[in-house]
């Protein structure tokens, strides 16, 4: 989400490598890696941002890689038949009878599916971009009308009742406030479906305001919170950003600078949350240099004032 744009500026070398490992790792072992430990695929998180590792860099001009093994190999990845894959494809969104986790899955398969149509696109495959774009807009069947929340799907209906507070088995590490702002290639579509600009700001500011208790499960990953903006985990760290497309980049200032200034520190608990391989520092290093990639995949960047001289 941002330590791979962070490299596409300042390690443009070991994005080749990367890229390159990825593409190696497909066709030795007939995959790309989702989550590979000690030369082991643990599965154990969701999605195949593999394919947003490559999308970004060739967005951004590092294309010197088989680019069209590349494309083949995310659509291995797309049409792979585990993790609620078959029933995405068929319905354009997994249901809860499905697979657990269904919305975050349904949220990150349509980015990932986003940056495949970037990449087909590029390399003039108009029949895959066509077919991926479509599968990219799966978000618009979890969106709420009435809650304007993502809400999970049961038995062909809303799952109710609905807490969109409580943690549990229908996200990935959070709740519904924590992923409902998570369609980055769509930013425009995601106002629009929520009332326009004026509606979605107001929705904007009750996440940042509401009560900081969840329901549900205990999860640790839940850190850092302003109301239900979890600046401790992943999904929420482009929310800030999405104030700059309604024409209020005060607003943004206000909370990245405010995340900036209280969430870290140079003590041993200085991270708010999980590092993750370097997620929580590369935001801090993108958001005080005054950029930030809300799309990845998009050679285009929010911005905000740099919280340096």
């Amino acid at each position: 989400r941002a330590l791979h744009p962070l490299f596409t500026i300042i390690e443009q070398g070991r994005t080749r490598d990367f890229i390159q490992t990825f593409l190696a790792m497909y066709q030795q072992g007939g995959r790309l890696p989702v989550w590979e430990l000690c030369s082991n695929e643990t599965d154990c998180m969701i999605g195949y941002h593999s394919v947003s590792v490559m999308a970004d860099a060739l967005a951004k001009g590092i294309d010197d890689f088989d680019q069209e093994l590349a494309l083949e190999a995310m659509q291995k990845s797309a049409t792979w038949n585990h993790l609620g894959l078959p029933a995405y494809r068929k319905q354009g969104f997994l249901s809860i009878d499905d697979e657990h986790e269904s919305v975050s899955k349904t949220l990150e398969y349509a980015y990932d599916d986003w940056c495949i149509a970037q990449v087909a696109n590029h390399l003039g495959e108009e029949e895959v971009a066509t077919r991926y774009l479509e599968r990219s807009n799966a978000w618009r069947n979890l969106l709420d009308p009435a809650t304007k929340l993502m809400r999970p799907r049961s038995n062909g209906g809303w799952l109710t009742p609905f807490e969109p507070r409580e943690v549990n088995n229908h996200f990935t590490e959070g709740n519904a406030w924590q992923y409902s702002f998570f369609v980055p290639q769509d930013v425009p579509g995601m106002i629009a479906s929520m009332g326009g600009e004026d509606a979605f700001e107001r929705k904007l500011d009750e996440l940042f305001s509401v009560s900081e208790q969840t329901t549900g499960r205990t999860q640790a990953d839940i850190t850092g919170l302003i109301g239900q903006y979890a600046h401790g985990n992943e999904p929420s760290h482009h929310m800030a950003y999405l104030y700059n497309y309604i024409q209020r980049p005060e607003k943004t200032k206000r909370r990245v600078h405010q995340i900036l200034k209280d969430f870290y520190s140079t003590q041993p608990d200085g991270l708010i949350g999980n590092e993750d391989c370097g997620q929580m520092s590369a935001w801090y290093v993108m958001s005080a240099m005054g950029i930030y990639a809300v799309t990845p995949g998009r050679a285009e960047y929010a911005l905000v004032a740099p919280y340096l001289d």
